[in-house]
């Protein structure tokens, strides 16, 4: 008998009735730490009285009406995210997939109307996650992505992570853009370095390639920027943005410079729910948020010091650790065990952390974690580490 529910998800024997800022709430009452933050979508935190707040005005008010009419919500918040941004203009999406679905169609309908139809290839990287449509997964092309949903949507090139010459190589009169995380989220949290990002500008511009970033994870403040990619000093040409964006709301977006837009005319994409009124009006309470002056500031200050505490957990358990990594408030940490070892050991002490690829648990706390939170996350990640160490020694040789 197959289950009322698809079961395509590996659930964890957890069920959430509630949640307060930082906190879940399980159905017997347990209140865990949440440092997953819905896999980095819940930016304020759990029922933020602001989105909240907005979310019922809208309820009260006007639900949706399609895109076959003006959205005063979605207009405000395209203006917002163009004002704070690289962007020209804004198409909103429902999820982070559907922005990666519109970034490759307006980068290969950017050469179609430059008379270079054959301008097809988007270059991506191993370790990459770009959702799961059939762009998605053609886009990052790994066997666990893509194992038994051929054929694949062609026009995709895979590289090496990091590897310079291969991607210089792999470029050719095909060529339309490059596509990439500047931290991979799933791939492990991997950051791109500065110096890597403002290269990938540079080689775009000498080959006359658009820049796609996915800030679908990374965005909306998650590493101490309103974007990871302002670190570098860089502007993409389109970026696909989500989760943060709408607070825990469905929400998504692809922002894009006005060249890269031009084949995007009336008829050429759409979306029924996409940019709805209930899901504008969260998302113009969180980029309220999260540009009004000193968030991103504090934000910088709490990631520093939760690096430093998890800095010190690492040295103190190396049997457990081997590193800290990522940017801001989207860290990782290394395992030496497998990360499932650790992740069941965080539920155990009544915390929630999330598993990524290259055995490293990702921690992606909602940006108004406090001081406090932060200080008992490590109390607690202590106590996994402790409890995997000593599960581990206590395993026959």
């Amino acid at each position: 008998m197959i289950p009322s529910v698809l079961p395509t998800y590996n659930r964890a024997p957890l069920q959430f009735v509630k949640g307060e800022g930082s906190w879940l709430i399980e159905a017997d009452g347990r209140r865990f730490l949440d440092l997953g933050a819905g896999i980095a979508v819940n930016a304020l935190g759990h029922a933020h009285p602001a989105l909240v707040a907005a979310l019922t005005e809208q309820a009260g008010a006007l639900w949706h009406t399609s895109n076959l009419y003006h959205i005063p919500q979605q207009q405000a918040l395209a203006d917002k995210l163009v004002a704070a941004t690289f962007a020209d203009t804004v198409f909103f999406t429902n999820s982070g997939t559907e922005s990666c679905e519109l970034a490759v169609k307006m980068a290969r309908k950017y050469f179609f109307e430059k008379d270079q139809p054959e301008r097809v290839d988007i270059l991506t990287f191993d370790g990459s996650f770009h959702g799961r449509s059939s762009a998605g997964i053609a886009a990052a092309g790994s066997e666990k992505m893509t194992h038994g949903f051929g054929p694949l949507l062609p026009g995709f090139k895979h590289l090496p992570f990091g590897d310079h010459d291969a991607l210089t190589a792999a470029i050719d009169n095909k060529t339309a853009a490059i596509l990439v995380e500047p931290i991979q989220g799933e791939g492990g949290i991997r950051p791109l370095p500065d110096v890597c990002l403002k290269g990938l500008r540079d080689l775009c511009d000498e080959h006359g390639l658009l820049l796609i970033l996915d800030e679908v994870q990374c965005g909306v403040g998650r590493t101490g920027k309103l974007f990871a990619h302002e670190w570098a000093g860089i502007e993409p040409d389109i970026m696909m943005v989500a989760k943060g964006i709408g607070g825990g709301f469905p929400l998504g977006a692809v922002l894009a410079k006005a060249e890269a837009a031009l084949g995007m005319t009336a008829g050429t994409h759409g979306s029924t729910y996409g940019g709805n009124p209930l899901g504008c009006a969260v998302g113009n309470a969180v980029m309220d948020h999260v540009t009004a002056p000193g968030f991103l500031d504090d934000v910088n200050r709490k990631a520093g010091l939760l690096r430093q505490k998890l800095e010190a957990l690492v040295a103190g358990y190396p049997s457990v650790f081997e590193e800290v990594r990522g940017s801001g408030l989207m860290l990782g940490l290394k395992c030496v065990p497998p990360v499932g070892d650790v992740v069941s050991a965080a539920y155990d002490a009544e915390m929630a952390i999330v598993p990524a690829a290259e055995n490293t648990a990702r921690l992606l706390p909602p940006l108004t974690i406090t001081d406090d939170e932060i200080s008992e996350a490590v109390k607690r990640l202590e106590a996994v580490a402790h409890q995997v160490a000593t599960t581990s020694d206590e395993q026959p040789a």
